[in-house]
């Protein structure tokens, strides 16, 4: 008789797996680039890790990916497939934007939860007229996010030249919020900001509650099968409306946590991409949202300590993403091994 390991088992398993699967193509990677692994890596992992500053600047990186990764996994989790999360990061920060244009003088304690809200309702506005398009005129959630995506860019570049131009109305770019009003530091010096804390609350709560409540069991049966879930009442279009609004909440509150403590200001090169970098990190992360956070930590780590590296080697931050399209790559080929292996154990277990 075969013995079944516990699922947690199987699922540490499979987590040391996929970290030392990414170690060995972070050090393929940097062979490939002509780069020596020996003294490159620890100069990734010293500008990851070396100092206050470094630990600082690896977190406050992975703040963007963590809360856009968890939006995608909610999403994807009820088979919405948003790939929208940069133009609802930027929408984020336009809505976070506009409310200190319009209400800059409010006291802090104030302003900074009103200003987080209105980039998370701005983020999520747009990411449920999406689900709203796929549920009433049959546009595929995946066409109708990549054109909004196309809006949200177009419509920075338009407002920061415009109705959101700073006051001098010399620059494309929006008044620089003071730092007052800026979400907290433990030191002006380090980037490390609350916003961190608030990506970690949300992955803790979201993965309480996808995989502890009823409320996300019915959104988890959606996505697994959407005829199943009828069948038992559940409202399976609704739901996925549902899930798509708090994936755009999610996506647009990690815009609204960058303008208020990294840039403080939006302007055309406000869109960074971590939207975009998060559909490697939610994958990675095997859509379970502690798995995302983690997810988020490495590659935040990796951003930060490339940013070092490319001070001594004309790389830039081209290794990150060679880096997570292999990832994904060797991420869906584990999954498929694993699938396999289970399918042709089942047998034997019966």
């Amino acid at each position: 008789m075969t013995a079944v390991r516990p699922q947690w088992m199987r699922s540490a398993g499979s987590g040391l797996l996929v970290f030392f699967g990414l170690l060995v193509i972070l050090v393929l990677t940097l062979a490939v680039f002509g780069l020596n692994p020996a003294t490159a890596l620890p100069t990734i992992l010293s500008g990851a890790f070396g100092s206050p500053a470094a630990w600082g600047r690896t977190l406050a990186r992975s703040t963007p990916l963590i809360l856009c990764g968890l939006g995608l996994t909610l999403a994807w989790r009820a088979a919405v497939y948003n790939i929208g999360g940069e133009g609802q990061y930027v929408m984020g920060g336009i809505g976070s934007a506009a409310f200190f244009k319009l209400a800059g003088a409010l006291p802090a304690f104030i302003f900074q939860p009103a200003a987080l809200l209105c980039g998370a309702a701005l983020g999520g506005l747009t990411a449920a007229a999406a689900a709203w398009l796929q549920a009433k005129r049959g546009v595929q959630v995946v066409i109708s996010t990549i054109l909004l995506n196309f809006i949200a860019l177009n419509l920075l570049t338009y407002l920061v030249s415009g109705p959101l131009q700073e006051s001098t109305g010399r620059r494309p770019l929006s008044d620089r919020i003071p730092a007052d009003l800026a979400l907290w530091r433990a030191d002006p010096r380090i980037d490390l900001h609350a916003g961190f804390l608030i990506a970690l609350a949300a992955g803790i709560a979201l993965q309480v509650w996808l995989f502890g409540a009823w409320g996300g069991f019915r959104l988890r049966l959606v996505g697994e099968n959407a005829r199943a879930a009828r069948a038992v009442r559940i409202p399976a279009e609704a739901t996925q409306m549902k899930a798509m609004l708090w994936s755009g909440m999610l996506c647009g509150l990690a815009g609204a946590v960058s303008h208020l403590a990294m840039t403080r200001q939006i302007g055309m090169g406000f869109a960074e991409g971590w939207g975009f970098l998060a559909i490697p990190v939610a994958l990675l992360g095997g859509l379970a949202p502690m798995g995302v956070v983690f997810a988020g930590l490495y590659f935040g780590a990796l951003v930060a300590g490339c940013e070092v590296l490319a001070r001594s080697a004309p790389i830039g931050n081209t290794l990150v993403y060679v880096i997570q399209a292999a990832g994904v790559l060797g991420f869906m080929a584990l999954f498929e091994w694993q699938k396999r292996r289970e399918l042709a154990r089942r047998p034997a277990l019966d």
